[in-house]
């Protein structure tokens, strides 16, 4: 995952992320020949724990450097919606080897919040001013009983949220649409969609959809049968925020798609099972890492599980695999695809570690969409 150099060059660097020592750097920094001070890090850890900040440096230098090789593909002003706040994507598509059938379509303009709700610090500037530099980043929060039963409140009403989404899916349903009900139903609860402008992102949820791994922008593409999609809400409330996703079926999807999807229901299910005080993080990953190589699929290994409460992202790091994997990013700087263009599903909750296991706080509720047909059964 690091580049390397000589360790008399790497010396007298400190970690971007904790201060310390530091003689790795980022290898995409040293592609871009950016300043070894913003580059530098002492283990993985602090680079994965960085990462969700750090590499919109690379699209920043990309879009620095018109004309130049691969960075002319991102200079037309439609794909710079990730740096220029409220920029639509326009239907004109760079040059870029895709990987599967999916292609971008235009975005909407963002969507407003009223001024009585609690905002985090990135909504105005699109900047997070304390996640990136929290001690949380290296250190894990024990919740105070406080904090916990915000997060519970939180927790539920991002479940609510994501159930109103499910319901909306069906075959001509744009991600766009989908969307919209994310937006209008967190701020009708009194919450904040967390992914609303943070490091610039231009809507309220990210909608995934077959080969696109995480982090999709809901656009004007609308579902078709066979997709699969995914939709990962977070819901800033009272302070905290709770964040949950699912994968789900749009119309009638082969048997392949239905298999990864159960699949990867299943590793989350097992992953659970085994949380409690004691258990090591690796072996959270060992034990998804078993169930979908036994079961024919492959785990996404470059993107973690992550700690949550008052930062939308902080330590720890969950890893999904017990050994990271190939993937692609889009010219945009936020949709990662498969690199064989095959189909992803993803599965998330909210976890409290509580004294003798765990609690679910984002649990699927009895009102809950019947979407999946082995819950059913």
């Amino acid at each position: 995952m690091f580049g390397g150099s000589d360790a008399a060059e790497t010396t007298s660097l400190s970690c971007v992320q904790c201060g310390k020592p530091a003689h790795l750097q980022c290898p995409k920094c040293m592609e871009l020949k950016l300043p070894r001070e913003g580059a530098a890090f002492c283990t993985q850890d602090c680079f994965k724990a960085s990462w969700t900040s750090h590499k919109s440096v690379h699209l920043k230098a990309k879009l620095s450097a018109p004309g130049t090789g691969e960075n002319s593909s991102l200079v037309s002003e439609g794909w710079r919606y990730c740096i220029k706040k409220g920029q639509a994507r326009t239907p004109k598509l760079p040059h870029f080897d895709w990987t599967g059938t999916l292609r971008p379509y235009p975005i909407s303009s963002n969507l407003t919040v009223p001024a009585h709700i609690e905002l985090p610090d990135w909504a105005l500037d699109g900047t997070p001013k304390v996640e990136p530099n929290s001690d949380l980043q290296h250190v894990v929060e024990i919740k105070t009983p406080d904090q916990i039963e915000r997060m519970r409140e939180t927790c539920r009403i991002a479940r609510e949220v994501l159930d109103a989404a499910a319901r909306m899916i069906r075959p001509g349903v744009t991600t766009d649409e989908i969307d919209r009900v994310v937006h209008e139903a967190t701020i009708t609860a009194g919450g904040y969609p967390s992914p609303l402008n943070y490091h610039f992102f231009p809507k309220s949820c990210c909608t995934s959809v077959n080969e696109v791994i995480c982090h999709g922008i809901p656009d004007s593409r609308k579902l078709e049968d066979g997709d699969i999609v995914n939709i990962d809400v977070t819901v800033y409330y009272k302070g905290v925020h709770g964040d949950l996703n699912e994968t789900y079926f749009v119309g009638n999807v082969d048997e392949a798609s239905r298999q990864l999807v159960q699949c990867t229901y299943e590793c989350l299910e097992k992953a659970i099972s085994i949380v409690k005080p004691g258990v090591r993080f690796r072996e959270i990953g060992e034990v998804i890492n078993r169930h979908a190589t036994m079961s024919g699929f492959s785990v996404v290994k470059s993107y973690c599980g992550h700690g949550i409460g008052e930062l939308f992202h902080c330590a720890p790091n969950i890893p999904h695999y017990s050994r990271v994997w190939r993937d692609r990013m889009w010219p945009d700087g936020w949709t990662v695809v498969t690199a064989d263009g095959k189909h992803s599903a993803q599965f998330e909750h909210t976890l409290l570690v509580t004294e003798t296991g765990v609690e679910v706080l984002t649990a699927r509720l009895p009102s809950s969409p019947k979407a999946y047909p082995w819950l059913n059964a």
